[in-house]
């Protein structure tokens, strides 16, 4: 399936500088930037309003419901349902694999850095566009290889003590050691022994898989 000759975007992003670069990298392609948005709330309204192709959207925003966490990734699933055809690119500063695992499990496309060149920005949301799975040398390709993966993550039976399931949710959510320990007002040696022990007990390699497996239960 070919792209549409001008892909139709919306920009969800609440750095102003951050929708101009992207305003300015579509004016000078064949693709158009329909409308941008710096909040959720307003970025589902373009989205049911314009049906666009593709929706860039930040990772790092509030939720659209005070109070709740999640923040972006916790509407990209209403970006589909009010734009069945629309799909949706998560534009991040943060190369974290936890986020990748999120956006995944919400339904996004692609995973983008705001690093990236102009050619690979314009290809992610010609890709998007035509439903073209991203380069599997991606980050997010890897991760969706574990996502797919039924071996030791669907362990249902690992007996995580009550602190151990807090610091996985915490590293679900991308969350620094440093991070963690301020959360839950503990010492960064305690949220590292947590870490390792929980990483023994789901017998997962890495904080990656442990944030896989995390989503997959429904922790995070």
């Amino acid at each position: 399936m070919t792209p549409p000759a001008c892909v139709r975007v919306v920009v969800i992003d609440d750095h102003e500088i951050v929708r101009h670069g992207l305003r300015q990298v579509f004016d000078d392609s064949l693709h158009e930037v329909v409308a941008e948005a710096s909040t959720l709330a307003d970025g589902l309204k373009l989205c049911r309003q314009h049906k666009p192709d593709v929706v860039l959207l930040d990772v790092r925003l509030e939720s659209v419901a005070p109070g709740r966490a999640g923040g972006s990734f916790e509407v990209i699933s209403q970006f589909r349902q009010l734009s069945p055809q629309t799909r949706v690119v998560v534009f991040s500063g943060y190369d974290h694999p936890s986020y990748i695992a999120r956006a995944v499990a919400a339904g996004a496309h692609d995973y983008l850095l705001k690093g990236e060149s102009t050619a690979t920005i314009i290809d992610a949301v010609e890709g998007a566009a035509c439903d073209r799975q991203p380069p599997r040398a991606t980050s997010l390709r890897r991760v969706v290889g574990m996502m797919a993966n039924r071996g030791p993550l669907d362990d249902d039976d690992s007996p995580l003590t009550s602190r151990e399931s807090q610091v996985l949710r915490q590293i679900a959510l991308g969350h620094s050691n440093k991070e963690i320990a301020e959360t839950l007002a503990i010492s960064v040696e305690t949220v590292k022994e947590h870490v390792q022990n929980l990483l023994r007990k789901l017998a997962v390699n890495d904080r990656t898989q442990a944030a896989v497996w995390a989503i997959r239960q429904g922790i995070a």
